[in-house]
């Protein structure tokens, strides 16, 4: 056995070394045909995790403040129609990582740990199976940070990878430095330390996660004032994602705004009934809020880093979230609206982001309207970096700079695969978006829907029988586009119960619909206090 672990490391290493090899001959060759600079950038990639584009006080958000976000959206170019690649955190990271579709790398739904949304084990009452995927971003894929890495960069990572255990962690996959980034989605032990997170040290009693993630970062940007080598460092923020958690003196802050706002007397009910689950219509949440100003605070140290280093002209900072806000399912802590749905669901709630690129000398400020997605953060690093695009790799990306130089790129389809049932109601699905028009193809019944996102951006007309010509001509793309990468498909469920369904569906209306609007009700109430009290430390509460 142990002869066989031996020769097993030594192969591991072996496939380690040739892919870094590879990646510097593709890197070293490009160097010779076509020169590069020696004064290449820095890069600060910052992604939050369930950040709905609504959630921004610069996209329209009245109830949540985040001014140092609203900076890096006044310098950059602001992508409107800016998309994750998955309406789920882990699919949606390996493509960012990969610059290739989610379906592409058989990685479609967030990483469970038990594995409990595999099929084989499957417990839930749905028409069908979802299908099967893999549990670990493979080592054999060459990420951004391997790619940079061969270029001469100083690779770091920071928060939530999710992206598979032991022997697939940041280190793994091109990272020099990786603080807090290991298998779990969620903060083991919360937002506060002790944090309980195998990939970190614990801070000083009530740390904030976030506080304590943008302070390591802003330690690392200032150590590299003076380098000669240039760093690329990604900021993956656990926030905002469940356990909802602030601190009390922020939850007062945000109650009081909300009663100043009026939403304390709300009338109008906060969630509706959407197909499959109930949908937060208000942003009224105090205690989320408070993780939201949290998590801002930690992007400014970040920015006041780079600044205090002297390298704000030579730094482009990038800004996205890995899918849409938590309007249904987990906290049911955010609005999405006017978009329709958030995280988990096949609307743009679920898909849209905030998708902001700053490059010193380049951007200033404008937006674009041109459909864009997280593949395409791999090439648009590399041409800004002065490196060879590596088209093999990033096969599914297409690099922006065009766009940020303000020129255009070659139109395309954009396009998303997900074969499961999402804990936010999200159906198993196929989504096509070209120019103004978006099909969403359901796997449980085989229909179409088709939307005008020029004119119903909200996606509350379903246009497919009026225009039977272009739902028949996306349908057709999508198909041949599933052919191509092999997309895996649910399959029929043996145990599926019909009238079950429909009496969870009745229940769901009739009694967990109440009972949620009354639970966040309280969070309002003046004398409102977390059942296990207000959050210092992972053991207070």
């Amino acid at each position: 056995m142990n002869r066989f672990r031996v020769a097993l490391c030594g192969v591991l290493w072996l496939k380690e070394c040739m892919k870094f090899l590879t990646v510097l001959f593709a890197v070293t060759f490009g160097f010779m045909a076509g020169g590069w600079s020696s004064e290449r950038p820095n890069f600060v990639f910052i992604l939050v995790d369930d950040l709905g584009k609504m959630d921004l006080s610069c996209e329209g958000s009245e109830f949540y403040e985040t001014p140092n976000i609203d900076s890096i959206a006044a310098n950059a170019m602001r992508f409107d129609h800016g998309y994750s690649a998955c309406q789920v955190c882990s699919p949606s990271r390996a493509s960012i990582q990969t610059g290739k579709y989610p379906a592409r790398l058989r990685i479609t739904d967030y990483i469970s740990i038990s594995g409990g949304n595999q099929p084989e084990k499957w417990g839930r009452n749905t028409r069908l199976l979802p299908a099967s995927y893999r549990p670990e971003l493979p080592l054999h894929e060459t990420t951004i940070a391997e790619a940079l890495k061969a270029g001469g960069y100083h690779t770091f990572f920071a928060g939530k990878w999710h992206l598979g255990h032991t022997g697939h962690s940041p280190l793994e996959q091109g990272y020099d430095i990786n603080v807090g980034g290991h298998h779990a989605g969620t903060p083991p032990g919360g937002y506060f330390s002790p944090y309980r997170n195998p990939a970190m040290d614990d801070g000083p009693v009530g740390e904030e996660l976030p506080v304590r993630l943008g302070t390591d970062t802003a330690r690392f940007i200032r150590d590299q004032a003076g380098a000669s080598t240039p760093f690329f460092a990604m900021l993956s923020f656990y926030s905002v994602h469940g356990p909802i958690q602030t601190t009390e003196q922020r939850w007062k802050k945000y109650r009081a705004k909300a009663d100043e706002m009026g939403l304390t007397n709300r009338q109008e009910p906060r969630f509706i009934l959407d197909r499959t689950q109930e949908v937060r219509q208000v942003q009224d949440h105090p205690v989320y809020a408070g993780m939201m100003e949290a998590m801002d605070e930690a992007v400014g140290l970040v920015l006041k880093a780079i600044q205090d280093a002297g390298l704000a002209g030579n730094t482009v900072v990038i800004f996205t979230s890995d899918n849409g806000g938590v309007s249904s399912g987990d906290g049911y802590s955010t609005s999405c609206l006017p978009m329709r749905g958030g995280k988990g669901r096949q609307w743009e709630g679920g898909i849209r982001q905030p998708f902001y690129i700053h490059w010193p000398g380049v951007t200033n400020g404008q937006t674009c309207g041109v459909p864009v997605t997280g593949t395409d953060f791999f090439p648009t690093i590399l041409e800004i970096a002065g490196l060879p695009l590596m088209p093999n790799h990033h096969l599914d990306g297409m690099s922006l700079v065009p766009l940020l130089k303000g020129g255009s790129i070659e139109p395309r389809s954009l396009f998303w695969h997900y074969p499961h049932y999402g804990n936010q109601g999200g159906e198993p699905s196929s989504i096509i978006r070209n120019r103004e028009w978006k099909l969403i193809h359901y796997f449980e019944d085989g229909r179409n829907e088709l939307y005008n996102l020029t004119n119903d951006p909200g996606e509350k007309h379903d246009i497919a029988a009026l225009y039977p010509d272009i739902t028949a001509k996306l349908y057709a793309l999508l198909v041949d586009w599933q052919l191509s990468i092999d997309a895996a498909k649910p399959t029929s469920n043996p145990e599926w119960d019909p009238e079950k369904y429909d009496e969870f569906i009745r229940n769901k209306i009739t009694t967990t619909m109440p009972a949620r609007e009354s639970q966040h009700a309280e969070f309002l109430e003046p004398d409102f206090k977390p059942s296990r009290g207000w959050w210092q430390s992972a053991g207070s509460r």
